[in-house]
């Protein structure tokens, strides 16, 4: 099995290191939702997207080259996240590998902002913060990795069922 919230809890991942492991499986999770949306429509973009993307590792072992689009995704927003944005997982480490999972992702990254405020690292939130957050976590994995999947699906590398959830 492979959870990435075990790994990023056991290396401890916080700070930039959170923030940039917290961008890459968003990417993966929106992703995955978003590029399969025309085989699993809205439970697959639900289940996926603020559930899990594993429920695709059957497909991928099938055809990994739909892991494609997800992982360049990731390789992309992972240096937005923290070389423009600085975004920071200042939340507990385990919430950076959750992405969207619940959610739990962007609300490690919010109680992150609050503990910085507390302790008065941080003097508050501001619009940029939230801009960053939505944009790493739900607007650039969508957009990328869809135009990504178009693209893998025009060359015949992504074929239609590929993507099927059963």
């Amino acid at each position: 099995p492979i959870s990435s919230a075990a790994i990023c809890a056991a290396l401890g991942l916080t700070g930039l290191a959170g923030g940039a492991a917290l961008a890459g499986c968003c990417a993966n999770m929106v992703g995955f939702a978003v590029m399969s949306f025309r085989e699993n429509r809205w439970g697959g973009l639900v289940s996926q997207g603020l559930g899990t993307s594993m429920l695709q590792m059957g497909n991928i072992v099938k055809n990994p080259k739909i892991w494609i689009p997800a992982i360049v995704t990731s390789a992309i927003t992972g240096p937005i996240a923290t070389c423009i944005f600085r975004l920071e997982m200042n939340g507990p480490a385990v919430a950076s590998g959750m992405g969207t999972c619940g959610l739990v992702g962007p609300i490690g990254v919010y109680t992150g902002w609050l503990s910085d405020m507390a302790s008065g690292l941080k003097a508050g939130i501001t619009a940029m913060d939230w801009t960053a957050l939505i944009l790493i976590s739900f607007v650039l994995p969508a957009v990328i990795c869809w135009l990504l999947a178009m693209s893998l699906r025009r060359l015949g590398w992504i074929r239609e069922g590929d993507l099927k959830l059963s």
